[in-house]
């Protein structure tokens, strides 16, 4: 078992079980242990490929969509071009040169912004975008955002947060812990706290004993803050993950290291913990802060922006090889066999009564 495993199994044995949530906190964010604290799990070298490492073409429609955003609120200045869990930077740097081509006055007069929590993460992205060209700043909280427009991305950032597990069980919907059996494996239990009704959906309240349910106080926060400094302020935020745009039961809790799926308490620490984002959890929260949603799937949305177009234009100025190469990223990015179903994206902005147009 690893350290942390091993330290995690003396806590409950000592004090009981934990929920999911507190089990997902500590294997992924455990100052000496934890997974995004001690490794740099990005790339075809880590545990598992973004969509921006996938082909600059994500970035570059990602810049195109808050570049839309900008100029619909009336190209504000000053205004702040964010990201929020910036990974090793490569979706900020694809961001910046391309609104430096299209967008030249408000790439000069924005203000650059990364929100990441962790110190290690963030010398990587400083690394990447040495030579991108603008001044940028670091954020450990969206709190600390300069107060004026924001245009925020955030790519995989919500799947991160911790969330919580019930099962449904005779007494009701109660919730779903981690515990150990009499040779101190981790085993999943039942806990004491039950679930709410008004945290269900209606077509949920009747689900049959050993249904699970998920829900992401953390994410929800995340999306208040965002959303609440987009409301007072203005601006716009798009946001990829995946998930379901329906609320939805089902246990998706999952592992992933070394570009496979494994047990989730296989490798506490050494392997990324995630669960499917619940859009329409997020979208609520957003609307509750008067912002228009859109919502659908990022195969939809890159085609819509012209994904196709773009690879082409590429193309043309590629080998053989390389346009092969480039087909195979649009199959990956947009294709619902692959990423284009399962990955979801979540607009907001101001002006509720354009909502879902």
């Amino acid at each position: 078992m690893t350290p942390l495993g091993e330290r995690l199994v003396r806590l409950i044995a000592a004090s009981g079980p934990i929920g999911v949530g507190d089990f997902m906190a500590a294997c992924l964010f455990d100052p000496q242990h934890g997974y995004y604290t001690t490794r740099e799990p990005f790339g075809r070298e880590g545990d598992f490929i973004t969509a921006p490492e996938v082909s600059q073409m994500f970035g570059e429609l990602v810049a195109v969509r808050l570049l839309q955003a900008w100029q619909a609120a009336g190209s504000p200045l000053p205004a702040t071009i964010a990201e929020i869990g910036p990974g090793r930077g490569t979706l900020m740097k694809d961001i910046v040169r391309t609104l430096r081509r299209l967008a030249p006055d408000l790439a000069s007069a924005a203000d650059f912004a990364l929100v990441e929590a962790s110190p290690r993460l963030a010398a990587v992205q400083k690394e990447t975008l040495r030579d991108a060209g603008p001044t940028f700043a670091w954020h450990a909280t969206v709190d600390t955002l300069p107060r004026q427009p924001l245009f925020i991305a955030g790519n995989e950032i919500f799947d991160a947060l911790p969330f919580r597990q019930f099962v449904r069980t005779d007494r009701g919907w109660v919730e779903r812990a981690v515990g150990i059996d009499e040779d101190g494996a981790f085993r999943f239990v039942p806990g004491t706290s039950a679930l709410p009704l008004d945290a269900l959906a209606q077509k949920l309240r009747d689900a049959a004993n050993g249904t699970i349910f998920e829900i992401a106080p953390a994410r929800e926060a995340l999306m208040s803050k965002i959303a609440g400094h987009i409301a007072m302020h203005g601006g716009a935020g798009i946001f990829f993950d995946y998930g379901h745009l329906a609320p939805s039961a089902g246990d998706t809790f999952q592992a992933l290291r070394r570009h496979r799926s494994e047990d989730v308490f296989a490798n506490p620490g050494e392997a990324d913990l995630t669960s499917h984002v619940d859009f329409a959890a997020l979208a609520a929260v957003a609307r509750a802060h008067g912002l228009a949603v859109q919502a659908t799937t990022q195969g939809e949305f890159l085609l819509a922006m012209g994904l196709l177009e773009r690879a082409g234009s590429l193309g043309r100025a590629a080998d053989d090889d390389g346009r092969a190469r480039i087909a195979a990223d649009v199959e990956r990015l947009a294709d619902p066999d692959q990423m284009g179903e399962l990955f979801k994206v979540l607009i907001i902005r101001p002006n509720a009564a354009d909502a879902d147009r």
